[in-house]
């Protein structure tokens, strides 16, 4: 948990702010964040790379929480932005980035989605020979970057791998210089180079394995068609602590071991001076989240005890897609001990709208308010309308100001766009 997240006095905080004046201020469930967790998180990792690398790019992963408050904290604190949709770039530019510090990595993208991406002079980092060709038929760019596919990857779930044998992403070793050799022919002039191997990792390993291949496509690509690199970019993926017992990524002996591969390779291999790019996108905002929901229900049932809340998978879907584990506290309970075993179970009309599944928690009561943490990262942002539930509020924390930064939706935003056919009129 972050350390701007805490219990004072029985009841949790959120920076210098109450999670129960916060929800009785704007309802429930309501996403809350904390600005300095942010800011703090990303000091680190600014911090570890400087020491470590000459030149390096923090790219925040827009995918994670695409806010236009966080993307502007995000500008403000420096890092440039990994984007995956034209509509991550619209929020970009609204936020206040310039072109040239975002990049779209793409997969599976049409080809108006390519123009829009080259219209706004945003840099493409291609995901397949396919989208190259398309590309390059649009319009040739002065730079590019390919996505490679190391042929392994790593992550906290299958869903999140994004590399190896039966992952749909990025170009093999074995269409790698074609890849280049047909961006070169079409007169792109600059280059880069980026890996994605997966989402959650916690470990050192996958990340040097996989840069140890890159860097070696990279030498052979440099070889054949004399290309050098200004982006070597390892992707995203570095985990938070979720279970317990989880150990935090140890960022320092991570890129004590990367800069040393790459400084090593780069120089023997003459690929150039590039920048080394990371992309956090979890990293930077999981643990500065908190969801606040209510509870409305305590059901004692032959088997088991739920507390049933107003937050289900509509609004937080990772546990019921990916089995993920979120810690759970009772927020005007943070003095009581656990004396019970609950299922935490949602509203949405589905088995699988669970939660948490026997948790430890302090007796549960009908209005008492439960916060799920580490939820700043694929909360909102994966959340949807299903059961015709509208979307929850978001807030912004900093020291003891709090503030709206995306409104509650009401009954009328789930009939927005609709059109009833003429013959039923």
């Amino acid at each position: 948990m972050s350390k701007f997240i805490r219990s004072h006095n029985g009841v949790l905080y959120i920076e210098e702010v109450s999670a129960v004046e916060l929800a009785e201020t704007y309802d429930t469930p309501l996403y809350v964040m904390s600005e300095n967790t942010i800011r703090d998180k990303y000091r680190v990792l600014s911090e570890t790379l400087s020491r470590n690398f000459d030149s390096h790019r923090i790219l925040y992963s827009a995918k994670a929480n695409t806010n236009i408050s966080i993307l502007k904290l995000m500008n403000k604190l420096g890092a440039y932005l990994d984007t995956v949709s034209p509509g991550e770039i619209y929020l970009a530019m609204e936020a206040g980035f310039q072109p040239d510090r975002i990049l779209f990595t793409g997969t599976m993208v049409r080809d108006d989605e390519l123009k829009f991406v080259l219209d706004s002079g945003v840099p493409v980092n291609v995901d397949s020979l396919s989208e190259l060709r398309r590309l390059l038929r649009i319009q040739t760019p002065e730079f590019l970057s390919v996505r490679i596919n190391p042929e392994f990857g790593a992550g906290h779930h299958e869903h999140v791998i994004t590399a190896g044998r039966e992952s749909k992403f990025g170009v093999w070793e074995r269409e790698a210089i074609k890849a280049y050799a047909k961006a070169k022919e079409a007169g792109v002039k600059r280059f880069g180079i980026q890996m994605h191997i997966g989402s959650g990792i916690l470990e050192v390993e996958p990340y040097i394995l996989a840069l140890q291949k890159l860097l070696e496509i990279a030498r052979k690509i440099h070889v054949e068609l004399d290309v050098t690199f200004e982006l070597i970019d390892i992707g995203g993926g570095l985990g938070v602590p979720y279970r317990p017992g989880e150990k935090a990524l140890n960022l320092d002996v991570l890129f004590d071991e990367l800069s040393e591969l790459f400084k090593l390779k780069v120089e023997e291999y003459k690929l150039g001076e590039p920048v080394f790019a990371v992309e956090p996108g979890r990293f930077l905002v999981c643990e500065a989240g908190v969801l606040l929901t209510r509870v409305n229900t305590v059901a004692v049932k032959p088997y088991k005890k739920f507390v049933g809340v107003d937050a289900g998978f509509n609004t937080l879907i990772r546990p019921a897609m990916y089995g993920s584990y979120h810690p759970i506290v009772v927020a005007n309970k943070m003095d009581k001990p656990p004396t019970e075993t609950y299922t935490v179970a949602g509203p949405i009309c589905e088995s699988g709208d669970l939660l948490a599944k026997d948790r430890r928690l302090p007796e549960v009561e009908e209005g008492d308010l439960l916060a799920i943490l580490n939820a700043g990262a694929y909360g909102f942002s994966m959340s949807s309308q299903y059961n015709s539930r509208p979307r929850a509020a978001e807030v912004l924390v900093k020291g003891e100001k709090h503030e709206l930064i995306r409104s509650r939706e009401t009954f009328e935003v789930l009939k927005q766009g609709q059109r009833v056919a003429s013959w039923l009129r």
